[in-house]
């Protein structure tokens, strides 16, 4: 069944929008939704640095965790990156041998979606990173002098800048590579009518099958980052244990132990 019609039959019969929308019309509203996320990443991020950062001492701590973030993410990309560049070499190579639409550029475009998806991924990573280490210190001062409603309200503000930040990066990613990639297909490759141009119902058919890609870019480094991030701060939790409590006669979770900082690091991570 044409694609318009099986939009008709779900809809109760409409031949007119959504079922006749062109691939602009069908990603504006998400696009749309996605810069709104944004816009309020940004106001929840000038909410959060009204509250305060506390003392020096934690101020510091708070640095040294920040920093520590900063250099596992950086060590973590520059790795990622190659692996990034494997898939992506991988991807273009079987979908231009073999493209499913039988258009040579299948190849670029399967490829660009899993870069857009990897790089959106990362990027929307380090920016959490680097607004929830510094929503720590903030929730800890607001714990200590304002009492718990004030910190929880602190901490979810931190926590959401992450959450919009992924739903808006992601949607506004996937929208426009969705909306990119109906353009350019060669009808003389695909026989589908000569000398004419591929239908709109083919173009959002082949750009719905193409946009996998994003998504398969997009969870990769999330899977990585969840996984490497967890084997850090366990890996860190147990070398304090050791040598700060049982070794050194440390308290637990004392900041004079480096392990302490490098497990607060991996749970940022």
């Amino acid at each position: 069944m044409p694609l318009n019609s099986q939009c008709s039959l779900l809809s109760g019969g409409k031949t007119d929008f959504p079922c006749s929308a062109t691939a602009i019309e069908a990603v504006s509203l998400a696009i749309g939704a996605a810069l709104i996320s944004l816009l309020f990443v940004l106001y929840l991020i000038q909410q959060l640095k009204k509250a305060p950062r506390g003392n020096d001492l934690m101020n510091k701590i708070s640095d040294q965790i920040k920093s520590g973030a900063r250099a596992f993410l950086t060590t973590e990309y520059k790795y990622l990156s190659g692996f990034v560049a494997v898939v992506f070499s991988v991807l273009l190579v079987l979908y231009t041998l073999d493209p499913p639409s039988g258009d040579k550029t299948d190849g670029i475009r399967y490829a660009s979606c899993f870069l857009c998806g990897a790089v959106l991924s990362a990027s929307a990573g380090w920016g959490g990173m680097a607004v929830a280490t510094d929503a720590n210190v903030r929730t800890t001062q607001a714990a200590d002098t304002e009492g718990l409603g004030v910190a929880l309200r602190v901490a979810f503000t931190g926590g959401a800048v992450m959450g919009f930040t992924v739903v808006g990066l992601g949607l506004l990613g996937l929208s426009i590579m969705f909306y990119l990639v109906t353009f350019g297909f060669d009808d003389a490759d695909k026989g589908i009518a000569s000398g004419t141009s591929p239908s709109l119902e083919e173009r959002l058919r082949f750009g719905a099958d193409v946009i996998a890609g994003f998504g398969f870019g997009a969870s990769s480094i999330a899977l990585f980052a969840r996984v490497a991030g967890g084997i850090y701060t366990k890996a860190a939790d147990v070398g304090a244990d050791l040598v700060g409590k049982v070794e050194m006669d440390i308290p637990e979770d004392d900041p004079r132990n480096p392990a302490v900082i490098a497990d607060n690091v991996g749970d940022n991570v």
